[in-house]
């Protein structure tokens, strides 16, 4: 069992922040940085982002900084983007074709290997240059190639039966865009994306501001 202590899921969630904003920084080519200077820019506080820092190491040198470089790359290693991950989508209606574009043209480190659907329209077709297969295929696929991350973008009523052979194909981690809470064993890592979720905490702060105008 490893002695290891848990990382809270805030700091989790802060993490591609800080990569999002550190690679600013280097395209700008600014070399290093203050978690004071870094507070101004990403809005946390620098004791907030010293403490995230520690949880796994020391990053920085009192009177110096951190280096934007250094910070960069430990904050892939971190997350586990120091790797690619071998990737399907299952879905491929406008929301699959937009996330698969979004994953080839950016090249953030998640090769999409296979593309799944049960439109026999769309089976035989291509998206960048891969090929659309046929549900059925799903979990032998995933066996054979070794799949790490199922991408699902189909609706509610499907959304359970893609995970379950997802699961039997063997993946590590699931994203799901389907809008229902996923049952999915202990052992596999699962990310659920509920736009409207999203889109009714916007309509409260809209209504809080409305109000506070009033």
């Amino acid at each position: 069992m490893s002695n290891k202590p848990k990382v809270s899921n805030a700091i989790i969630r802060r993490l591609p922040r800080y990569r999002r904003y550190l690679g600013v920084l280097q395209n700008k080519g600014i070399k290093k940085i203050s978690s004071n200077e870094l507070s101004e820019i990403i809005g946390y506080t620098a004791s907030q982002i010293r403490q995230d820092f520690n949880t796994f190491g020391e990053f920085g040198q009192q009177g110096y900084g951190y280096s934007v470089d250094y910070l960069y790359k430990e904050i892939n290693k971190i997350l586990g983007l120091d790797r690619e991950y071998k990737t399907v989508i299952v879905g491929v209606g406008h929301l699959g074709q937009a996330v698969a574009n979004y994953t080839y043209y950016y090249k953030i480190g998640f090769n999409i290997m296979g593309l799944f659907d049960i439109n026999p329209e769309k089976i035989g077709t291509t998206i960048n240059d891969v090929e659309i297969k046929a549900f059925s295929e799903l979990e032998d696929f995933c066996k054979s190639e070794g799949v790490d991350i199922g991408i699902i973008c189909v609706n509610s009523e499907g959304a359970q039966e893609v995970a379950d052979k997802l699961v039997a194909g063997g993946v590590k981690g699931i994203w799901n865009f389907a809008p229902i809470d996923l049952e999915i064993p202990k052992d596999v890592a699962l990310e659920s994306v509920h736009l409207s979720d999203s889109l009714h905490a916007l309509s409260f702060m809209i209504k809080s501001m409305n109000a506070e105008q009033e």
